[in-house]
């Protein structure tokens, strides 16, 4: 049974920082491209950050130089670690997991309030 757990969401303040965290179960952790997503009251649901499994990163140009992913297959979770958080970061935080050979994977969500 895949399961993805996200953990750290939170209320701050603008201009502070938070660091996600998404422990995975039940995949083949180390061969999964991992990604965040994030969808904010009335909007779509975005791409925030990817990482490879060979550690290469992607980031939405919104969040760039103040949000960082990262993954330690050791303990098979991924983290984002987000800074200078703004109110428009303000929203549910998905973990993502994927293959090409099993697809996408979710986790349940984890809430994050920027205030201003």
């Amino acid at each position: 049974q895949v399961q993805l757990g996200e953990s750290g969401g939170g209320l701050v303040q603008a201009g502070g920082s938070l660091r996600l965290s998404c422990a995975a179960s039940g995949i083949i952790f180390r061969l999964n491209t991992l990604a965040w997503y994030r969808q904010a009251p009335g909007k779509q649901c975005e791409l925030v950050a990817v990482i490879t499994s060979g550690g290469n990163t992607h980031y939405a140009d919104s969040v760039k130089g103040r949000f960082a992913i990262s993954r330690d297959n050791a303990k098979n979770t991924v983290y984002l670690q987000m800074s200078s958080l703004e109110p428009e970061d303000t929203g549910v935080y998905y973990c993502n997991a994927y293959t090409a050979l099993y697809g996408n994977y979710w986790g349940q969500g984890t809430q994050v309030t920027v205030s201003s």
